[in-house]
């Protein structure tokens, strides 16, 4: 299966990183309030990253090397070569 990090842009300006293996769905589930407690005060704004080609253990080993990042870092991730998001908008 083909698992992506992705990085949505909330309401807030805080930047709230996951995995999914369907970029779309998890996003909706987001605006539903179905998806992670963190979205319980806050709302996704629009999804800004999307890093394709996991598997389900990579994503996750990446997901926290990203959410270890700086913030800094992370606004560059969304500039880089390695952001597909054009693929799901």
């Amino acid at each position: 299966m083909n698992w992506q990090v992705y990085i949505i842009l909330c309401t807030d300006d805080t930047l709230y990183t996951g995995i999914t293996n369907d970029v779309a769905r998890r996003f909706n589930q987001h605006v539903d309030k179905q998806g992670a407690k963190y979205f319980r005060g806050r709302q996704p704004k629009q999804l800004v990253y999307v890093e394709p080609g996991h598997d389900r253990s990579s994503a996750s080993k990446r997901e926290v090397v990203i959410k270890k990042l700086p913030r800094l870092e992370k606004l560059q991730l969304l500039g880089s070569d390695i952001n597909k998001i054009t693929d799901f908008q």
